[in-house]
């Protein structure tokens, strides 16, 4: 199983988007896909329909060790994608898991009740630094970091999530590296050079940063996006072909290459995806 840790220090940077349409392409790629909701706002549990609803969630997971499917895993509307969805809304697991000898390696630990089941895991996260970030963060084995195409958020990308990576370090002498983060620039603006410059400029500014690229996959700032969330979708079902006099590619396109950049090792199933066909496979 592999495990990806969506994550950023800053919010509205679109992380939740990200993992809803990751793993909708990749169940619809034949991969077993289990989504983690650990963002105390649970907009990723809303994502998807859920024919079955599981009980518990993550509080039972991460506080009281819970390990039985039936009562964690949530089946989404979409074949192959489950969830387990977050409902801390008091915010207690940050309290708990900072106070807790194992707190940042708890989901770590945890992770080999979930292997034999998953080919992938997605975590999504809480766009601020806590507890739970840096457990998400010392879990994975992939991180992936979408960043806007402003300055700004360029300048906080290297305050906020950066330093979290430098902070997690001395996790080293107990065989723990935090796991190479790839950067994903998202809502680009069609028509606009600014994305081009700020992948240009975050090149430049994480040349001498270790473990850390820029993806040449971007995510357009199209409707298809919030159009699928709207209709419980991934986005390459909502948008499989470009409309006509836009330059912006597809949504299948964008999120086929995305995927194939991420996990070259499921290319060839990414490849075979067609939005078009994939309602025979709900």
């Amino acid at each position: 199983m592999h495990v990806t840790a969506i994550i950023s220090t800053k919010g509205g940077v679109g992380k939740t988007t990200t993992a809803a349409n990751i793993g909708g392409l990749a169940a619809d790629a034949g991969l077993r896909v289990l989504l983690l909701d650990l963002d105390v706002q649970p907009t990723l549990s809303s994502y998807y329909t859920l024919p079955v609803r599981a009980p518990a969630g993550c509080y039972e997971l991460l506080a009281y060790n819970e390990c039985r499917p039936s009562q964690l895993i949530c089946k989404t509307a979409i074949r192959g994608l489950d969830l387990v969805v977050s409902n801390d809304a008091q915010g207690q697991l940050n309290t708990l898991l900072l106070h807790a000898p194992d707190g940042r390696l708890r989901l770590r630990n945890l992770l080999p009740l979930f292997r034999p089941h998953y080919d992938l895991l997605l975590i999504d996260t809480q766009g601020a630094r806590s507890v739970l970030l840096e457990m998400a963060t010392l879990a994975a084995d992939q991180l992936l970091s979408p960043v806007t195409p402003e300055v700004l958020a360029a300048r906080e990308l290297r305050r906020g999530t950066i330093q979290l990576l430098k902070d997690l370090a001395p996790y080293s002498h107990l065989g723990i590296v935090p796991p190479p983060m790839q950067l994903l620039i998202n809502r680009v603006h069609p028509v606009s050079s600014n994305a081009r410059a700020v992948q240009g400029a975050l090149r430049q500014v994480l040349a001498g940063e270790p473990g850390i690229s820029v993806l040449d996959t971007s995510v357009p700032a199209i409707e298809a996006y919030p159009r699928a969330a709207t209709a419980a979708l991934p986005v390459h079902r909502e948008e499989y072909r470009r409309p006509s006099g836009r330059q912006a590619p597809a949504a299948l396109d964008t999120m086929r290459a995305l995927a194939s950049e991420l996990y070259p090792q499921w290319r060839d199933r990414f490849a075979l995806v067609n939005g078009r066909l994939t309602d025979a496979t709900c």
